[in-house]
């Protein structure tokens, strides 16, 4: 990859109305950037929703995809940043053999070593439950798929909060609020 792409993280906040999404990423399409992962949830302020879009690409290109999706009639506001400006997680889940795992030790201490938690036994799988950095679980995943007790593997994409001491879409509403006071 060339030097200068990166991955950002890209925060929307639109109307909870059907079909913003599809537009959203239609934006990504036509200037064929690959999303690496979305997450879309109810935010803070009631009836918006916050899409959560992780890219890697230029800042050249961030900017324009950030001005893009502004365009959006249903998008109230897109904010993109770098992993040292945010707060971030992801969650995954990890299906092993409870078989495999009972005859070696090293897995139990494997899943305590990397902070994971056991949330499932049964005679045929166990499951297992890692939250933190991508790169946290990715080596737990390295860990116990090197053991061959993998059976299944998911990942959430990245949820996150930014390092500012307010969510900057209420300040936004806010200062739209003031506004269409003053024009009234």
């Amino acid at each position: 990859m060339p030097s200068s792409i990166q991955l950002y993280t890209i925060l929307v906040y639109s109307e909870n109305i059907a079909g913003v999404l599809n537009q959203i990423t239609a934006v990504f399409t036509r200037r064929q950037v690959n999303i690496e992962s979305l997450n879309v949830c109810a935010s803070s302020t009631p009836g918006v929703h916050k899409y959560t879009i992780t890219c890697y690409c230029t800042e050249d290109m961030v900017k324009m995809l950030k001005k893009q999706i502004e365009k959006r009639i249903d998008v109230l506001q897109a904010r993109y940043f770098t992993d040292d400006e945010i707060f971030m997680l992801e969650t995954s889940l990890l299906k092993i053999s409870t078989p495999m795992m009972l005859e070696n030790p090293d897995v139990c201490s494997m899943v305590r070593q990397h902070g994971a938690r056991i949330v499932e036994v049964n005679p045929t799988y166990s499951a297992v439950e890692k939250t933190g950095m991508t790169s946290d679980i990715l080596s737990l995943y390295d860990s116990l798929n090197s053991l061959g007790v993998v059976l299944q593997f998911a990942r959430s994409g990245r949820i996150c909060i930014t390092k500012g001491y307010r969510e900057q879409l209420d300040d936004y509403l806010a200062e739209r609020e003031k506004e269409r006071k003053v024009e009234k």
